[in-house]
């Protein structure tokens, strides 16, 4: 999230120093009231600079947060599952929810730990016979 942040600050940042720059050139390419010109837009492009902040930083953050959430919570879910795995507290395959990326790798993972799921439910199955 923070090189979502970060990036996007970059990016206005640069916006406004080559617009500053463009009207700087541009201004002192006039005649007549360049100084002027220069004075004008510099409080002008400060406002923009800030509202384009105040708008674009916001919905980056947002867009970031559904992003990684959509990669994030299925690596958590991977992770939390392996451990049940390993501790015999499951047999169902691993489930993570629809949307979320890495839906090939939750099949792999189901594909890898199936004979360990299958193993440790023998035994549960012979008790449960007996």
């Amino acid at each position: 999230m923070g090189a979502f942040f970060g990036l996007s600050l970059l990016a206005l940042t640069l916006q406004y120093l080559v617009f500053q720059r463009l009207l700087a050139d541009a201004a002192t390419a006039l005649p007549n009231d360049g100084a002027l010109l220069l004075t004008q837009t510099n409080a002008r492009l400060a406002t923009v600079f800030l509202v384009s902040v105040a708008l674009l930083l916001p919905a980056t953050f947002a867009v970031g947060l559904l992003v990684t959430h959509r990669l994030i919570g299925p690596i958590y879910r991977f992770e939390a599952y392996l451990r049940q795995v390993i501790a015999k507290q499951t047999r169902e395959p691993c489930r993570i929810r629809k949307g979320d990326e890495l839906q090939d790798l939750c099949d792999l993972i189901n594909a890898a730990t199936e004979p360990v799921r299958t193993a440790s439910a023998d035994p549960q199955a012979r008790r449960e016979a007996a």
